[in-house]
């Protein structure tokens, strides 16, 4: 089971998936380089990191002191 959460632009070739899935019984969030195929398709690589769903709160956190920073730094 996966719900994909976002998909957002690294490149022309790229984008990084932002998921919530499961692998061996554990709920995880996955943020994961996709390229594109010449098949005209995206294709996981091995490039990402997977975080177990209890670790949500320390990456809003994270995510939320980046935006902070980026307010202070347009100050």
């Amino acid at each position: 089971m996966s719900t994909i959460i976002a998909d957002i632009e690294r490149n022309e070739k790229e984008i990084i998936r932002v998921e919530v899935s499961e692998f061996k019984g554990k709920e995880l969030i996955n943020l994961r380089i996709w390229y594109y195929h010449q098949e005209g398709e995206y294709r996981p690589s091995p490039k990402g990191v997977a975080l177990d769903i209890s670790k949500y709160a320390q990456l809003k956190e994270a995510v939320d002191k980046i935006g902070e920073y980026l307010k202070e730094r347009k100050a």
